[in-house]
């Protein structure tokens, strides 16, 4: 089995640098290529490509600016590998992975996985506690990982694999974004192919952005879900509506408390409580705790504030998902 890893990029030629050093490093003791696609960067990072070109199988395209769903959907048109492994320009591998990848499919073949994520030590604080928050049983971490089951995992595109098969039976990712990937994972059902977590095989995400980033991502992400049941409502679960509710209840907390009714109010202070503690006890540093509970409260109102608006729009309104969130789809 040859893989080919995928690796869309945007005006971001310094993380591919780190991304392609470790990449040199796999102890994998079999071929593999790896296909670079500049989707329409104006900083482009072809001459960082050409240093690695004696280290590795290295293939470079640049394109006009189509998304990353496009991007990705034309690398593996452009692939030599009969598996493909997905990857954002933001992360750095460990030297064991695709040996674990290996491992797993070699064990049990699934025709698409994805894996977790970790943060470094030399990433930022705010770094960490974004990766704390977004991947945490205790935030919405646990539904977008831990709470599905392993043989019906929906991947996660800075971390996915998929088999040449696959991507030609479902033509790959469809143009929104976010939510290309568990709307692929779902199509991939629907076709009877099956998807699982390697548990193991993770990478370090290093997520480059700033709170108004974050809040702006996690947004999207709220919108894209009400799209994908909409699109699909036998896969959709109760559990999504958890950051709305969470959101809500918390707003009415703070007016209880007005009215001398505070005991709400405590148990959202005892969660982020939990918060601080858990981000403190994993990163050993209070700033760090800090910054989770603010990015967990950041989290909780971008992505609960979006489904809402996206659900209103959607099932109340009536409106079709282009014509309500045209910015959560790329032009063909």
């Amino acid at each position: 089995m040859l893989f080919s890893f995928i690796i869309p990029v945007y005006n971001r030629p310094d993380e591919i640098d780190e991304l392609l050093q470790s990449l040199t490093q796999l102890s994998f003791q079999y071929a593999f290529e790896i296909v670079i696609i500049e989707d329409g960067s104006t900083i482009k990072c072809n001459q960082i490509v050409e240093k690695y070109k004696d280290k590795l199988d290295i293939s470079y395209f640049f394109k006009s600016n189509s998304g990353p769903g496009d991007s990705r959907n034309f690398g593996m048109r452009n692939a030599k590998g009969d598996y493909f492994i997905i990857l954002d320009s933001d992360c750095i591998i460990p030297k064991d992975y695709l040996q674990k990848v290996s491992d797993s499919l070699t064990l049990e073949f699934v025709d698409c996985f994805g894996g977790p994520d970790k943060a470094l030590d030399t990433f930022s604080d705010i770094q960490k506690a974004i990766n704390f928050t977004m991947t945490s049983f205790i935030t919405t971490g646990g539904i977008r990982g831990g709470s599905e089951k392993i043989d019906k995992f929906q991947p996660r595109s800075f971390n996915m694999g998929l088999s040449k098969k696959a991507f030609e039976a479902s033509k790959g990712f469809g143009n929104i974004h976010p939510g290309e990937d568990p709307d692929l994972s779902i199509r991939l059902w629907k076709m009877n192919f099956k998807t699982k977590l390697i548990s193991d095989a993770y990478v370090y995400h290093k997520r480059r952005i700033d709170w108004n980033k974050f809040y702006t991502q996690v947004n999207k992400f709220g919108k894209a879900r009400p799209i994908l049941n909409f699109w699909y409502p036998e896969y959709a679960k109760i559990t999504f509506w958890f950051p709305s509710l969470f959101l809500l209840g918390f707003i009415f907390s703070i007016l209880f408390a007005v009215f001398s009714f505070p005991y709400f109010l405590f148990c959202y202070v005892f969660y982020f409580g939990m918060i601080f503690v858990s981000a403190l006890l994993q990163n050993k540093s209070i700033k760090i705790g800090c910054y989770a509970v603010f990015a967990s409260l950041i989290q909780f109102y971008g992505y609960g504030k979006g489904f809402i608006q996206a659900f209103t729009n959607l099932f109340v309104l009536k409106k079709k998902p282009e014509e309500a969130h045209p910015e959560l789809f790329f032009k063909k």
